[in-house]
């Protein structure tokens, strides 16, 4: 709460005049994070794209919302643990329910052909795992957001293009 008031050039004691609590923050943070997600998503399967297409899409939308919003997005992959009833549920029912429909995707993609047989929920996690990471490392690489994108397609989804 000190770096935040610091940040805002405040008393950290002000702050509470404005935010009730550190939990709000993080419930604030991570809702609207899962929120944008799943309206991407939404977007997504709701286009004319293909599911290859849809695949890429879903990587555009992690480096964007990575880029976008680094700050916030670092709090996914561990901080959502402490959330507090009921919005710890309300958050898992939203991650679970994305990974749910990507997981569709990659299933919609084996079915029209457009990448190799896999096991999906290795090529789910693993795909996840990458894009929920993007934050620690991509910064520091000083790598272009569009160049970013391509490799990250080529990268994830030549392997479930090519066929071993």
């Amino acid at each position: 709460m000190r770096d935040i008031a610091r940040a805002m050039e405040m008393e950290a004691a002000s702050l509470y005049n404005h935010i009730d609590s550190k939990q709000s923050i993080l419930n604030a943070l991570l809702m609207d994070i899962a929120n944008r997600f799943t309206v991407g998503m939404q977007q997504i399967q709701s286009s004319s794209l293909t599911a290859l297409e849809q695949l890429e899409a879903l990587i555009d939308q992690h480096v964007d919302m990575t880029v976008g919003y680094t700050d916030a997005i670092s709090l996914v992959p561990s901080e959502w643990i402490h959330l507090e009833e009921p919005h710890l549920k309300e958050f898992v029912t939203l991650r679970k329910n994305y990974e749910d429909a990507f997981k569709a995707v990659i299933l919609a993609a084996i079915e029209e052909g457009s990448i190799a047989e896999v096991d999906v929920d290795v090529a789910l996690f693993s795909t996840l795992s990458t894009l929920r990471w993007l934050y620690s490392w991509y910064t520091k690489q000083g790598i272009k957001v569009e160049l970013l994108k391509k490799e990250l397609k080529r990268t994830l989804l030549q392997g479930l293009i090519s066929s071993l």
